[in-house]
């Protein structure tokens, strides 16, 4: 039986006036594998902006893991940032620090020590095919090996939740579709997923994942069909 990692409940927010979600509710189970779905400025990178509490409820709760956004402490909002592991669309990666660097800055951060440090960017390195990447410089690889830099960092420090938001949104279709793949591979590692996209094509072609979309201020699971 899996664990409730995340809940939303009855959440209201809104920006400028304008309802982003009313009520929504939503509940995700420990080493599930999410799209969420919806057009641009529809409120995805929001949603994940309440998950991470880099946003909070005007109304309602989100949990997750031990925490809720009723009672949270922003002095432990750092905690959870270590939990979660984000990737975005436009990678966030340092120009002055080659591959190693840019993967072990969580673990940096986190004081760990060197050789711990060595090992876990090479364990990553090797999930996300990088190992004879580790040496050069962002500037100096494609836009498919910057965002599996990216998707590196965010879980050289074992996350018990990923976020991708847009992650495939500057690629082209067959990298973009090894980026997904990539994040299933995660996924099977035990870390909980959640990809938003307004990429349907890409899912359509897996529809075996639960999908959630936005829609009219509020959070359906829905099925996409060909």
């Amino acid at each position: 039986m899996y664990n409730t990692i995340l809940q939303l409940k009855e959440v209201d927010f809104n920006y400028n006036a304008k309802n982003i979600f009313k009520k929504t509710n939503l509940e995700i189970k420990e080493g599930e594998f999410i799209f969420l779905v919806g057009e641009s400025g529809v409120g995805k990178t929001t949603l994940l902006k309440l998950i991470y509490f880099d946003l909070f409820p005007v109304n309602g709760t989100v949990k997750f893991d031990r925490f809720d956004s009723v009672t949270l402490d922003r002095t432990d909002i750092p905690l959870v940032r270590q939990k979660i592991g984000i990737v975005f669309q436009d990678f966030k990666l340092l120009n002055d620090r080659n591959v190693f660097e840019n993967i072990a800055l969580p673990l940096y951060i986190l004081g760990e020590k060197s050789e711990a440090v060595r090992r876990k960017v090479f364990d990553v390195g090797s999930l996300v095919g990088l190992m004879n990447r580790l040496n050069e410089m962002p500037y100096d690889i494609s836009g498919g090996e910057q965002q599996r830099v990216a998707i590196a960092r965010a879980i050289v420090n074992d996350p018990l939740f990923l976020i991708a938001d847009e992650p495939t949104g500057n690629l082209d279709p067959f990298i973009a579709m090894d980026i997904i793949k990539l994040l299933m591979k995660v996924n099977t590692k035990g870390t909980t997923v959640i990809v938003a996209t307004h990429n349907f094509e890409i899912v359509k072609k897996f529809q075996n994942r639960r999908i959630i979309q936005i829609k009219e201020h509020s959070l359906v699971d829905v099925r996409v069909k060909n």
